[in-house]
């Protein structure tokens, strides 16, 4: 969506600046903060958005397989409208339509950021066992290290653009790697 500035991103082992932005874009699953649900198209059709963009003649199976992995029944679910969701459950879709054409990278803005305590943990441990059960690379930003430490196999901790560490929450914890890292972690409580 935007070129870097400097340095260089790459998709299985491609620079990204080499790659078709539209192509590259329907290879990765995006899950925005707000869902990014488009309010008139009900929830089948916005989950099978990417499928059917590609092409796929079986973009609604695919929808309702990628409903029924975030645990929404298709029936009930397939033809209500995005308004007639709870937040939890417009997360859910939004999760649905990034999984919908099998991606092998996904990459989550704080989608759990603006739910409740009970929901965003309800969807914290529902997209912890998805992701294993998939098998696919997950990047997850957000500015809840507790949420980084339950969901991630490695953290990295940014600061002002740059990167202060990369670990596995047990090695964060116990040996921050810079002064932001321990304070970071110790105004979180969690050392």
């Amino acid at each position: 969506m935007v070129t870097p500035d400097s340095g260089a991103i790459f998709v299985d082992g491609a620079p990204t600046t080499g790659l078709d932005p539209v192509v590259l874009r329907r290879r990765i699953g995006y899950v925005p903060q707000d869902g990014g649900l488009l309010p008139h198209w009900p929830v089948r059709r916005n989950v099978a958005l990417v499928p059917w963009l590609l092409g796929r003649a079986d973009a609604d199976v695919q929808a309702d397989a990628a409903l029924q992995l975030v645990g929404l029944d298709p029936a009930a679910f397939g033809d209500r409208w995005p308004r007639q969701l709870s937040g939890g459950q417009r997360q859910r879709v939004a999760i649905a339509r990034a999984l919908a054409a099998r991606p092998d990278v996904l990459l989550l803005d704080e989608p759990f950021g603006a739910l409740d305590a009970i929901t965003r943990a309800d969807l914290q441990e529902s997209f912890r066992a998805l992701r294993r059960g998939l098998r696919v690379t997950a990047v997850l930003v957000t500015h809840d290290i507790r949420e980084a430490s339950i969901l991630a196999d490695r953290v990295a901790v940014l600061r002002h653009g740059r990167i202060e560490q990369v670990a596995a929450p047990d090695v964060l914890r116990t040996e921050p790697a810079t002064p932001y890292v321990a304070e970071l972690l110790a105004r979180a409580g969690f050392q």
